[in-house]
């Protein structure tokens, strides 16, 4: 970004828009770059470079070796699965070197990732299968019995040497993939209650790693290792984080989950110079500073979060416990390829509690709730933005698409945030109503829809609660039937028997009755404001 650049130039007061000051990036000019094609295009530069790195087993893939395993688990899925372009393969998984390496394999074909959460029950797995129908199911076998009731083939990762082995003689694959085909279908929660498939093309996957190292590509970054804590079938932690790195030549030390010691000690070992995370896994460090002055972290230069606002104060206490690291906050959704903005640490402000600036190539304007005009610096309204890293559609929802993007192709992100005059972008709420649990998002309705099945449960509303540990925690409200003795432990009980862990009620109040608006929509701000005067 450049430092001398007028901030006001970054606001258009005849049209609205707000443009980003940083330098725009050049997108690949041939129609036909995958995003494989993509990584590897300066292969010989960095071909013995450590590109993945497993803390536990000590393993790591060169460059080199990452091409190779993905061109033979390519040909394992064409010769031995009868994969081949525009077939969706769903990735149930947790984190682990070979994550990447399947996705990129399957998208080298032409063929179409989608990814669960390891963490969903059958019910919300059922969902999303009948949704994007995959071919086949990569998982490992702790996971089998989750997904082995679907009829539907199933390769273990677990079994990856074995599996590439039978297929390693074949002929490699040169399939015809274009960037304006799709890449990947990646699940976002919607408010209505079931999660919706954002379908992200190669452009858009391109597009996304250029603007979000667009900083380091500008001041000339030298080599550097990322720690990846966040899970991989997660925007973030996919693209966001771990290919917008490896196509930067960077390697990327790959964990299965955010655990304090274990990861303090990767940083240690690897010499880990950047870690982008979310906000929990910074107030877990902010929390426990005797134990990370155990560990030798002076490699670590950046730490960054996205996924829920990081407040200041917790900002400037992780500046004290890492003062050679740099805090930074950035701002995305599923929808947006994972990036909007993030901060410039090499220039303005630290640790201001924004956002950052727009990233390359991204425009946006703040509207008026009920007007629909765009409104200049410091004042609040709906974000809307607009950049070549943008979602296709959602898939098979032409409702949806229509009701989130319009026609100009601004996308109408349901956050409601401003600029200061300095082009810097506060996210202050969400006028979408889901709650981010520990980066997780948690739609209400859904959880109300479980809530008002039990069959004591009169009415439901789900709301955030505010919590320090956690962020957010989902909160239910609930009217039972007149002489009912159903306790809240029984209640919480109830869901997480059905739900993920995340998607848990952490807290229950009973209430006499659910406000609500003539239309019948739940005025779940005030129960909010119920919330925060109970605080």
């Amino acid at each position: 970004m450049a430092d001398h650049q007028n901030p006001h130039s970054l606001y258009n007061p005849n049209t609205g828009i707000y443009t980003s000051p940083r330098p725009p990036v050049p997108l690949p000019q041939s129609p036909t770059t995958s995003i494989v094609d993509f990584l590897f295009r300066n292969l010989s530069v960095y071909s013995d470079r450590p590109a993945l790195i497993d803390p536990n087993s000590h393993q790591i893939f060169t460059f080199y070796q990452l091409k190779r395993k993905i061109s033979d688990f390519a040909k394992t899925l064409h010769y031995t699965y009868s994969i081949s372009k525009g077939d969706v393969i769903l990735i149930f998984s947790p984190n682990s070197i070979l994550f990447p390496v399947a996705f990129l394999a399957v998208t080298s074909l032409g063929a179409i990732a989608t990814t669960a959460n390891p963490l969903y029950t059958v019910k919300e797995l059922a969902h999303q299968i009948s949704d994007s129908k995959p071919k086949l199911i990569i998982t490992v076998d702790q996971l089998f019995s989750k997904v082995n009731g679907f009829n539907l083939p199933l390769i273990d990762l677990g079994n990856f040497s074995d599996l590439v082995a039978k297929s390693s003689n074949h002929a490699a694959l040169s399939p015809s993939v274009y960037q304006s085909d799709v890449a990947a279908i990646l699940y976002s929660s919607g408010t209505t209650g079931l999660s919706k498939g954002v379908v992200l093309t190669h452009r858009s996957i391109i597009a996304t790693a250029l603007m979000v190292t667009s900083d380091q590509e500008f001041y000339k970054e030298g080599r550097s290792v990322f720690l990846c804590v966040v899970p991989l079938f997660h925007i973030m932690g996919l693209i966001t984080f771990t290919y917008a790195q490896l196509q930067r030549g960077n390697a990327t030390v790959v964990m299965a989950r955010f655990e304090l010691e274990k990861s303090l000690d990767a940083i240690q070992r690897y010499k880990v110079t950047h870690l982008y995370t979310a906000p929990p896994v910074v107030v877990a460090l902010v929390k426990q500073p005797a134990i990370v002055r155990r560990y030798d972290v002076s490699s670590l230069q950046e730490i960054g979060t996205g996924a829920a606002p990081l407040s200041k104060d917790t900002m400037d206490e992780c500046s004290k416990i890492f003062p050679q690291a740099k805090i930074l906050q950035g701002y995305g959704m599923t929808e947006t390829g994972g990036i909007i903005s993030i901060e410039n640490t090499r220039a303005g402000f630290l640790n201001s509690g924004s956002s950052g600036v727009l990233c390359p190539g991204m425009e946006s304007k703040i509207i008026h709730i009920e007007t629909l005009k765009p409104l200049p610096p410091k004042q609040l309204g709906e974000i809307w933005v607009r950049g070549p890293n943008l979602m296709k559609e959602y898939f098979h929802n032409k409702e949806a698409t229509e009701q989130t993007m319009d026609k100009q192709g601004w996308l109408h992100t349901g956050d409601l945030g401003y600029f200061d005059e300095q082009g810097r972008i506060y996210v202050v709420d969400r006028l979408k109503e889901l709650i981010k649990y520990k980066g997780y998002q948690v739609a209400p309705a859904e959880l109300e829809g479980l809530l008002v099945s039990h069959p004591e449960i009169m009415d439901a509303a789900v709301v955030p609660y505010i919590d320090d540990e956690e962020g957010e925690i989902p909160m239910a409200y609930v009217v039972i039937k007149a002489g009912s003795s159903l306790s809240g432990e029984e209640i919480q009980s109830f869901i997480a028997k059905q739900v993920a862990p995340f998607k848990r009620i952490r807290k229950v109040a009973f209430i006499e009755v659910i406000p609500k608006a003539a239309s019948g929509k739940i005025l779940r701000r005030e129960l909010r404001q119920k919330v925060i005067s109970k605080l």
